[in-house]
């Protein structure tokens, strides 16, 4: 089955995972920054992988792409993509600092790259535990660079053959007297064995 194939009822089941998959990334979020986030996940889109660009604001517009791969059980990889605005608060918030601009130091790398790891991580064990199967991160990749390049380095790293993106927009809010204004895009790009596992078990019928 692909992407295109998937009705309104498996799109809604896949919606409802992601949903709680998300929800548990917010609070492994909530626990770094040491303040309560807010995460919404208004809908999933399907869209082409040469579209994503636009579909985050333009192929030119700097962002920090944070990837790893699905392993275990399910296999497919994990994307989130920051703009660089709100890569630059996070980074305040997480390590207390007010630099001017977003600096890619190696301090800040990594800290970005355990943000990636915790929400994954977080992400990823609360759909095995729905699914009953392992699935785990690899270790992360950064990139920070125009979106198009970003993706296209994404996609060439992890080998992706479909020409299809399943985006799980994610918008991240904290405190209203908090000065945290991070907002991010997550996205899941399962294979087709990934796809079958979670419509098998939900109990979705599918060729």
């Amino acid at each position: 089955m692909t992407f295109r194939e998937l009705n309104n009822v498996q799109l809604d089941t896949l919606k409802e995972l992601s949903n709680i998959g998300m929800g548990h990334a917010a609070t492994a979020l909530s626990q770094m920054i040491g303040q309560t986030v807010n995460l919404r996940v208004p809908h999933i889109t399907i869209t082409e992988i040469s579209q994503v660009p636009e579909y985050l604001g333009g192929a030119e517009k700097l962002i920090v792409g944070i990837t790893l791969q699905i392993l275990g059980d399910a296999r497919g990889s994990i994307m989130l993509l920051f703009p660089q605005d709100s890569a630059h608060y996070l980074l305040c918030n997480l390590l207390g600092h007010q630099e001017k601009g977003l600096i890619m130091n190696e301090v800040n790398v990594s800290a970005l790259k355990e943000v990636g790891n915790i929400l994954a991580s977080a992400y990823l064990s609360a759909l095995g535990n729905l699914l009953d199967k392992t699935m785990i991160p690899s270790i992360p990749m950064l990139a920070y660079d125009m979106a198009g390049a970003v993706v296209d380095y994404v996609l060439i790293n992890l080998s992706q053959s479909g020409d299809l993106a399943m985006i799980v927009e994610t918008d991240f809010s904290g405190d209203s007297d908090q000065d945290f204004a991070v907002k991010g895009h997550f996205f899941l790009l399962p294979d087709p064995a990934t796809l079958d596992i979670f419509l098998n078990v939900t109990g979705e019928p599918h060729e």
